[in-house]
């Protein structure tokens, strides 16, 4: 120490000469300025560029969307095979997949054990199929129709049919998705140019099944294919149920009346209200492949697709 400095024993730096090596390492690092956030941030841009950042300050654009490194999609999806929005949907419904096979095998392990599965009586049950939360329940799990379906019932309601309110939201995300792979949409306009309705087509192999399984049950089994339909109304306008379908030497024009060949599960024909919707089938004449282009007329418009 020089002679003639006094270090004044009040000080900081007394207090931390006075301590003991541990306590000096401890309080330096007590001291220390916080880190930044662990981990990295990730997002996609509205341009479709992604980014990798350290702080939501570099993030490079506005309106991005974050997400987790493990949920970004592939740099280009177009480059794809098949689109991977539908990808995805058809690994979560996959009943191969690993997460889906747990609920398989709970499922089996209880018919084999004779216990009640949920939605289900004792001994029965859906046999082992996925169990993906946006895929519908496997068709045979469904519970008893409450009424039988016959050439003269006023319709198929999701009564009829077994159907829940979740397995609705399901065949209308299903229909949604439909047109990822294969775009059925018809628009309705105004004059000014205005859309007033929205109505999209699509298949369900599970749907398909219960339908037909729920004919089957009446005493007449209708072998035919199946399509179902959304409508929203995105202004107020008028719903009619006027349908055509051809393909090659047949054609038919649908009567709304008749539930073996269409049939509303939610809203209504008529009158809609703006945001209303509607969920509904449309069955196809005998001999119709979905695997084949399917000329569909709703009033004077047209579209062809291939469903299957």
């Amino acid at each position: 120490m020089l002679r003639g400095f006094r270090r004044p024993s009040g000080s900081p730096l007394a207090r931390v000469a006075s301590c003991a090596p541990g306590a000096l390492v401890l309080g330096l690092v007590l001291s220390a300025p916080p880190r930044a956030e662990a981990g990295a941030i990730t997002g996609v841009c509205p341009d479709g560029s992604m980014y990798v950042v350290q702080d939501a300050s570099a993030i490079p654009c506005k309106d991005s969307k974050r997400v987790a490194p493990h949920q970004l999609p592939p740099m280009r999806p177009d480059y794809l095979p098949r689109p991977y929005t539908w990808m995805v949907y058809e690994e979560a419904q996959n009943p191969n997949n690993p997460y889906n096979a747990l609920d398989s095998a709970r499922q089996v392990r209880a018919l084999r054990e004779g216990a009640a599965l949920p939605g289900g009586p004792a001994g029965g049950g859906a046999p082992p199929g996925g169990g993906a939360v946006a895929a519908p329940p496997a068709v045979s799990s469904a519970p008893a129709p409450v009424g039988a379906l016959h050439p003269q019932a006023p319709a198929a309601g999701p009564r009829d049919l077994g159907l829940t309110d979740g397995e609705l939201r399901d065949l209308f995300f299903i229909v949604e998705l439909a047109q990822e792979r294969a775009p059925a949409v018809f628009v309705k306009e105004k004059a000014n140019g205005s859309q007033t309705m929205r109505l999209s087509l699509g298949y369900s192999r599970a749907f398909e099944q219960r339908l037909q399984e729920s004919w089957a049950r009446s005493g007449a089994p209708v072998s035919n294919r199946v399509l179902l339909f959304t409508l929203v109304a995105l202004q107020a306008d008028t719903f009619q149920p006027n349908f055509t379908l051809t393909q090659g030497h047949l054609a038919a024009q649908i009567d709304a009346a008749d539930p073996r060949q269409m049939a509303l599960l939610q809203g209504r024909f008529g009158a809609l209200q703006r945001d209303e919707v509607a969920l509904g089938y449309l069955v196809l004449p005998e001999g119709m492949d979905l695997a084949r282009p399917v000329d569909v007329y709703w009033d004077d418009r047209r579209l062809a697709a291939t469903f299957e």
